[in-house]
């Protein structure tokens, strides 16, 4: 964290612009040595300069250099942002000199790193940073500012706060017992205090099941035996002919995906190979995959055929559905029926004829109804949205569940107290408050070059 860095913040490629971040003790007299124009050592913070990058006395690129200076910064140490003309040639030059002149290239979300190590920035903010780059839909936008806002910080650091001073009065009790004027807390006056943090941790998980279906989508599997239409109908959702359809069984021998925008959330769509019994390899790999992409989803669309009886294998599928999300979509509606719609829960059931393009909006709004999407038209959208903080969430209310039945079975304050201070410490790691060097390295790589 002593050196200076620089990358480029915006994408390569043909732009109007390129932005050049440094960030370090040496970005103002580095950047000061290859720009030609104000002498950046004397500007004020927090202002911007016309001038041209120069490699010796050979003009590189008319640009803006932007100097912001600690800690009124991103990383709160001295930045230096050059924004020269777009193009790799030029983008690439004026890094070269960076380089040159001693300053390193930065790792991925190494400028996002340093503004959570130096304190300006939770672990909660810096993830929302990234994900408000990737972000596809409003609603994931909308989620990911209220983490770099600090709303869903919020929550944390007040669930914190409450333990924190529960874990104070036990400590005075034990450590000065012999006080009188020291109230003595016992384990009944504890029981309504963390039963109160236990309701509140469940209710930001149940709102955090919502953060992550914005953040992450629906991972929807279609299956069903072949020729029941599930080629079509991933066609027909993702409006383009994705998936090869003809008339013959087992055409769809290996996965194929797509996505589609339904109301904001992302259904991540995968026409599998047809379910049946088979001698050729390449169909019966492709029949294994589809029976793992089962366990593997969150949305299973069960296709059947309208004008044929319910088989063996469709009954196989059907049971191996039980207590997961899934709809069960009878196709071809257009021909005589024959299917016996008596095995199947009529909730679950959704009509179709994609010959006819009948039934979609009707699969449509069953996907929004089985995942409550119409309660995010009015969400506030300040909840936990990744699998890491949620975890670290379930393993705190674990711990004060442990300490609530160390209290109902009279256990001693001193061993409740070890329960408790776990369930602050599992909160502290969502935000950042402990943390170990592996997490953090982890956490950043994952982050785009220049942020």
């Amino acid at each position: 964290m002593e050196d200076t860095i620089c990358a480029v913040a915006t994408a390569l490629g043909t732009n109007a612009i390129s932005i050049i971040r440094v960030s370090g003790d040496e970005s103002i007299p580095v950047v000061n040595k290859i720009f030609k124009g104000k002498d950046l050592a004397s500007v004020p913070t927090h202002t911007i300069w016309y001038g041209h990058i120069i490699d010796n006395d050979k003009i590189v690129d008319e640009v803006l250099v932007t100097v912001m200076k600690g800690p009124r910064s991103f990383t709160t140490e001295d930045v230096v942002e050059i924004n020269c003309h777009g193009g790799i040639a030029t983008t690439n030059k004026v890094l070269e000199l960076l380089l040159r002149c001693g300053i390193r290239l930065a790792e991925p979300g190494e400028f996002t790193k340093r503004a959570f190590l130096n304190g300006r920035i939770d672990l909660l903010k810096a993830e929302g940073v990234m994900d408000l780059i990737e972000a596809k839909t409003e609603k994931e936008r909308s989620l990911a500012i209220n983490e770099v806002s600090g709303s869903v910080s919020k929550l944390i650091h007040n669930l914190r706060e409450d333990i924190v001073s529960i874990l104070t009065n036990i400590e005075v009790n034990i450590d000065y017992p012999e006080y009188y004027d020291i109230k003595e807390i016992t384990n009944d006056e504890i029981l309504p205090n963390l039963e109160k943090i236990k309701n509140r941790m469940k209710d930001i998980l149940k709102k955090s099941e919502h953060g992550k279906i914005v953040k992450e989508g629906i991972k929807t599997s279609i299956v069903g035996r072949p020729n029941a239409g599930k080629s079509s109908l991933l066609n027909s959702l993702l409006e383009e002919e994705k998936a090869i359809v003809t008339d013959i069984p087992g055409t769809t021998r290996d996965i194929v995906e797509g996505t589609i925008n339904l109301d904001g959330i992302i259904l991540d769509m995968t026409d599998t190979a047809g379910i049946r019994k088979t001698e050729d390899k390449v169909e019966h790999i492709g029949v294994q995959r589809s029976l793992s992409m089962i366990e593997k989803s969150n949305l299973i669309l069960f296709v059947l055929n309208n004008n044929e009886e319910v088989n063996e294998e469709e009954k196989e599928i059907l049971k191996s559905l039980q207590g997961k999300n899934y709809i069960v979509v009878i196709n071809k509606i257009d021909l005589k029926k024959k299917i016996d719609e008596s095995i199947f829960d009529k909730e679950k059931i959704v009509h179709l004829s994609l010959l006819e393009n009948k039934g979609l909006d009707e699969l449509k709004e069953k996907i929004k109804e089985m995942f409550h999407l119409e309660l995010l038209e009015t969400s506030d959208f300040t909840y936990l949205s990744n699998a890491r903080s949620i975890a670290l969430l379930k393993k705190s209310m674990e711990n004060i569940d442990k300490a609530i039945d160390g209290i109902q079975n009279g256990f001693s304050i001193d061993m409740i107290e070890i329960d408790i201070k776990e369930a602050w410490n599992n909160l502290g790691e969502i935000i950042g408050e402990t943390y170990t060097e592996e997490l953090i390295d982890q956490l950043f790589s994952q982050f785009c070059l220049g942020k």
